[in-house]
């Protein structure tokens, strides 16, 4: 039985490292746990496992409903799944439909009325009657004939990223936890959480802010090291901080963000296609912005939003948690 370490399984399905140890998180994939050794691998019923995800997630399959058909392999529970999420596009569907007909007859009305003249949408009452209406009227979608190519480009507008912010993040000193291995983001957030708890950081940094990321950079082969992860609360630049917990500078930066919540990871591939193509910013990834910087460190960051009430509300739950991707950008030349 061929067992594939998780950079071979990335690559291949062209899925990130942070996708994968997501979905053992929760528990949707196994990876083998051989005893002594400190690196996991995937085996053939995983692999397997892993590529039903992947087709049930391009159908759009929460991974909760996801986790329901594999594990209960039970006909009637993927049905009802299948139906709720059919449900959901035809929604969709009905939705994109009324979108155009409003867009079309904007274009309609715009033509005939302001031909020439400077643009004023808001003043035009027939025009804002339309869009009212969008909440209370229906479209009839089989009178529609709305094409499977249209559909096609709908569905490519709905992979696209809208809602990217381009957001300067100031230089701030840092407190960061690093840990290495089996379940090191784990490790490394509940020695961070130790910290601010101890330390009383809440009281003395009402502004504190929580970023991680990568450090998984690397792996080649089986036998490799696993994977690591970091994580950076913020702190005063005079604070004392203990082992082996260290100190870092963050140099400030230009970022591309865009909000997910917990699980959503591969959206950091349509992040990374929207700085390729926006066409006014370009990747800054070689460009180092804090100190100490070690060898296979990411450039990306997750910021957890709302740090400050999630970490004392005990009845939060890590599900409900939404997180900022950072991906480091700068202006395109004008040379």
């Amino acid at each position: 039985m061929e067992l594939q370490p998780i950079s071979q399984i990335s690559k291949q399905f062209n899925i990130s490292t942070r996708t994968l140890r997501y979905y053992e998180q929760i528990g949707l994939i196994r990876p083998v746990e051989i005893s002594g050794l400190t690196y996991r691998v995937y085996d053939e019923n995983t692999v397997l496992r892993l590529k039903q995800i992947i087709i049930l997630r391009k159908l759009r399959i929460p991974l909760k409903q996801i986790a329901e058909i594999l594990d209960n392999g039970d006909t009637d529970i993927a049905i009802e799944v299948f139906q709720q999420n059919l449900t959901g596009i035809e929604d969709e569907i009905i939705a994109l439909s009324t979108i155009k007909r409003v867009i079309q007859s904007f274009i309609s009305k715009l033509n005939i009325k302001n031909a020439g003249l400077q643009l004023q949408l808001l003043d035009d009452e027939s025009l804002l009657e339309i869009v009212d209406s969008l909440t209370v009227s229906k479209i009839n979608f089989k009178e529609e004939k709305v094409t499977m190519e249209e559909l096609r480009k709908a569905d490519n507008q709905l992979n696209k990223l809208t809602d990217v912010r381009i957001v300067y993040i100031p230089p701030m000193t840092v407190a960061a936890s690093h840990a290495t291995g089996e379940k090191c983001e784990r490790k490394a957030f509940d020695a961070l959480y130790n910290f601010v708890r101890k330390s009383g950081l809440l009281k003395i940094k009402s502004d504190v802010r929580q970023f991680g990321f990568d450090c998984s950079d690397g792996q080649t082969g089986v036998g490799e090291p696993y994977h690591g992860y970091e994580v950076w609360v913020t702190i005063p630049g005079d604070m004392e901080i203990p082992a082996p917990l260290i100190k870092r500078e963050f140099h400030g930066g230009l970022y591309a963000a865009h909000m997910i919540k917990m699980g959503d990871f591969e959206h950091w591939n349509m992040l990374h296609e929207w700085v390729k193509t926006n066409g006014k910013y370009d990747d800054d990834w070689s460009d180092v912005r804090w100190t100490p910087f070690e060898e296979g460190m990411e450039h990306c960051l997750e910021e957890q939003l709302n740090f400050y009430n999630n970490i004392d509300n005990p009845n939060f739950s890590g599900d409900e948690m939404q997180l900022d991707l950072l991906f480091p950008i700068k202006e395109k030349s004008t040379i």
